[in-house]
């Protein structure tokens, strides 16, 4: 059976939506989904793992890959860099994989420029959730939630920019959107006709 190139997908959201718990539970149920592990120079909070969660780097170190032009996309946040690797990704969809980038708007910006993508934004059902979620996680300092908060706002607003929306209200459920959402895609019809050229030609 032939191998089809794999689809690039986008996956945007508000700090605290629940974005990278929502594409854990899509990679671990889905085979052919494969998460891009980007570089960052922020320190690994306690439960990361370095290789897995990120590639954590110095600031001079990705200085010199982004020189280098290794990035598909770039971005600083809260005073910390982070990067895609453009490699990588191409690699992973040459291999038929699904690939997943979790970044934010801007960055979504920039890849479009460069590759053809599919792109989801999740949105929290309210700004209360919002804040709940992001003080029970208790990953960030005080000041760093109020940050967060500020920027919630501005970075909802890009939510047009995107082919697809999902309402992270139901956790199960809005797994099961973004299945849909991979599953849809995989059956486009110039997919399936490169998959099963000798059926198609054997019933012409």
């Amino acid at each position: 059976m032939a191998v089809v190139k794999g689809t690039l997908f986008i996956i945007s959201a508000p700090s605290g939506a629940g974005k990278t718990s929502l594409v854990r539970a899509l990679a671990q149920s889905d085979p052919l989904v494969c998460v891009s592990i980007s570089h960052t120079t922020r320190p690994a909070r306690p439960a990361e793992v370095q290789g897995k969660n990120y590639h954590f780097v110095d600031t001079p170190t990705f200085e010199q890959l982004l020189a280098e032009g290794l990035f598909l996309e770039h971005a600083q946040v809260f005073g910390h860099y982070y990067g895609t690797s453009k490699d990588k990704v191409e690699q992973h969809l040459a291999q038929g994989l699904d690939v997943i980038l979790e970044i934010d708007w801007q960055g979504a910006q920039q890849v479009r420029k460069l590759m053809p993508v599919q792109s989801i934004f999740i949105l929290p059902p309210s700004k209360q959730a919002l804040v709940d979620r992001l003080t029970y996680r208790a990953q960030d300092k005080p000041e760093v939630i109020a940050q967060r908060m500020a920027l919630a706002s501005e970075e909802t607003s890009h939510y047009c920019e995107f082919d697809y929306l999902i309402i992270n209200d139901d956790f199960d459920q809005a797994v099961i959107d973004l299945k849909a959402i991979l599953l849809a895609n995989r059956r486009q019809q110039a997919k399936q006709a490169v998959v099963y050229r000798d059926l198609i030609e054997s019933l012409l």
